[in-house]
């Protein structure tokens, strides 16, 4: 049964699917939406992606224009709501997207939850001995797994006083671009610090002196914390562009 987030979100999004294909608009819904986030705060690419975001909303009418705004304030208010779930990947599977768009199936929220409990368990030790937890997903689709891991480990830092924003790092990639920033959204969304990157993990992985092009970075990624951070390891990897 769909509850009344997704049912307002999907009301909204068919709007815009009068005369145009629900694949196209769920793509520069997703798109749209990334840019708004990633430059704000992030320098790379930011012509081009600004110029792709003008190119795209301009395809649509001044109705629809602003519905997209809306979808997005949908999206928020549905992770402030219950942000232990995947909501765009739940949304995508509705839809019925995962067959147009090579077959993909997102991996359920609570068998990710599940996953994360276990791999959390030394989480603290970690952070008492590096000072901060990385966390990767090198096929991160929409981010059931990250957003699962971020919230086991809000729960396990804050019996101890902690913000998770200030000690887990979240990095994803993913070889499509729209889940991948279907990832990227949601991390912003919840706050998390990290980056996504989209490419093909296997021929392309993340590495350090990276096309940092290829890079998506949430606005926690940018707090005063990771910014310190990044300075004393020196990790090219996690390179803003500006340092």
């Amino acid at each position: 049964m769909l509850n009344d987030d997704v049912k307002d979100f999907l009301k909204t999004f068919r709007i815009l699917t009068y005369g145009n294909s629900k694949w196209q608009v769920w793509q520069d819904f997703i798109f749209m939406s990334a840019c708004s986030f990633s430059n704000v705060v992030a320098k790379n690419d930011y012509v081009n992606r600004e110029n792709a975001y003008l190119q795209t909303i301009n395809k649509y009418n001044e109705r629809d224009r602003k519905l997209f705004p809306k979808l997005l304030a949908k999206l928020t208010m549905a992770l402030e709501h219950n942000p232990e779930q995947d909501f765009l990947g739940k949304i995508f599977m509705e839809l019925d997207l995962g067959s147009r768009n090579r077959g993909q199936f997102f991996t359920p929220y609570d068998v990710c939850k599940l996953m994360s409990e276990i791999n959390l368990l030394g989480l603290e030790d970690d952070i008492n001995r590096l000072g901060y937890h990385s966390i990767n997903d090198p096929t991160c689709g929409a981010g059931a797994t990250l957003i699962a891991s971020a919230n086991v480990a809000r729960r396990i830092l804050s019996k101890k006083g902690k913000n998770f924003q200030n000690y887990i790092l979240f990095t994803g990639q993913d070889i499509d671009e729209t889940v991948g920033l279907m990832c990227y959204l949601q991390l912003s969304l919840l706050g998390c610090a990290g980056y996504v990157k989209i490419a093909n993990t296997l021929t392309d992985p993340m590495r350090k002196n990276d096309d940092i092009n290829k890079y998506w970075y949430t606005p926690m990624y940018f707090s005063d914390v990771w910014r310190i951070r990044r300075a004393l390891h020196k990790a090219n990897i996690l390179t803003d562009g500006d340092e």
